[in-house]
């Protein structure tokens, strides 16, 4: 099927014509026939999307992949979530452009998904969504241009690979040309979640305005299939540099054992685990929000069991958009003098010596 949207002029970055196979609530009814009627209650408030790449992960309703993408009762029940978290919209100097830390923005260039994921950030935005018009996009461009700390732009949306190829060349094309710009990333669902929308025209494209940096959402081993290999091979072959960012999410992923083959198969993939990411406190995801002392386990129970390219950052982002914090599970036990008292992967206690004084500088620095 065919999504229409707005109509831009050659610089604009609307997502008319993005082809997607975007299925019904029906269209699960006659593979799985549960209750379809609450899934479209919830959809009235929180729209469903999902392509039929995505339909062919799924085994059974309730799997990790369902979980993902198929709207639950649950997401009417909370709450206690924010419709922005992040305060994104406080921290937008012009639409679509959120600038919160000094040297970086993220530019909101798709509004487009290959599915909606339940837990996402910008669930507010599915009802409503902002196109990006031609004047949006050219207050955004100029907000860049006249800020000259921006040393970063973070393309988001939406995804900006289900973009039409010619306009997210012209966003590329135009950063490129903005002499402060030194890196571009992208983050994106495509690889995992849309595979074939990954195209050789597309990564070859992409290698013409380097650096480029990706972010892919990988979730569960069970997205890396085939489809996704080759997309990723595509994206690194042409020298993007693939990183994933993973969200931990209760009943999906809040295990060891799975987040450690997800990491590992990332890396015979060529993408590097970046983030492993506590759920945002967004209204409707808090059915899948675990405690923050089980992604510290987790990392816990992962370290020196993989390789240590595989162990990416625990981070929280924090409300009121005041940013991420990296958390880390604590190994130290005490400070004795210039000892310090601290446990191995194994958990096995064992003592390292300090320099002369070194003792009480570090135990500020860890509050031991």
């Amino acid at each position: 099927m065919m999504i229409e949207g707005d109509t831009c002029g050659p610089y604009g970055a609307a997502n008319d014509h993005v082809e997607e196979s975007s299925l019904s609530p029906d269209a699960l009814a006659r593979l799985w026939p549960d209750d379809v009627q609450e899934i479209k209650r919830v959809a009235k408030v929180f729209p469903f999307r999902i392509n039929r790449y995505v339909m062919g992960l799924i085994r059974s309703p309730g799997d990790p992949i369902w979980r993902q993408a198929v709207p639950d009762i649950q997401e009417l029940e909370d709450l206690t979530g924010w419709e922005d978290p992040l305060a994104e919209e406080t921290l937008s100097p012009v639409p679509n452009l959120v600038h919160r830390y000094p040297n970086r923005v993220l530019w909101l260039v798709s509004h487009e998904c290959a599915m909606y994921c339940r837990f996402c950030t910008r669930k507010r935005r599915w009802q409503a969504p902002l196109p990006m018009t031609d004047d949006i996009f050219r207050a955004g461009l100029d907000y860049i241009r006249r800020h000259a700390e921006v040393k970063d732009v973070l393309l988001s949306g939406g995804d900006p690979l289900l973009l039409p190829l010619s306009r997210l060349e012209n966003i590329l094309a135009a950063l490129s040309k903005i002499s402060h710009v030194e890196i571009i990333r992208i983050g994106t669902r495509v690889p995992s979640m849309f595979p074939e929308k990954v195209t050789v025209q597309l990564a070859e494209m992409l290698a013409r305005y380097h650096p480029i940096f990706i972010n892919i959402h990988f979730n569960h081993p069970r997205e890396i299939t085939s489809e996704s290999r080759r997309a990723c091979m595509l994206l690194a072959n042409a020298g993007v540099v693939l990183g994933s960012q993973t969200v931990l999410l209760k009943g999906v992923n809040d295990e060891a054992g799975t987040l450690g083959e997800l990491f590992h198969n990332l890396l015979t993939m060529r993408v590097r685990p970046y983030y492993l990411m506590q759920m945002d406190l967004t209204r409707g995801t808090a059915h899948f929000r675990t405690p923050i002392a089980v992604g510290l386990q987790i990392l816990r129970a992962l370290r020196n069991r993989i390789s240590g390219l595989a162990m990416p950052q625990f981070v929280v982002d924090l409300p009121e958009g005041r940013g991420k914090v990296v958390l880390t599970p604590n190994s130290v036990d005490a400070i004795e003098g210039d000892l310090l008292v601290i446990r191995d992967y194994q958990g096995n206690q064992c003592q390292y010596p300090l320099l002369p004084g070194e003792g009480t500088e570090l135990g500020r620095w860890l509050a031991v």
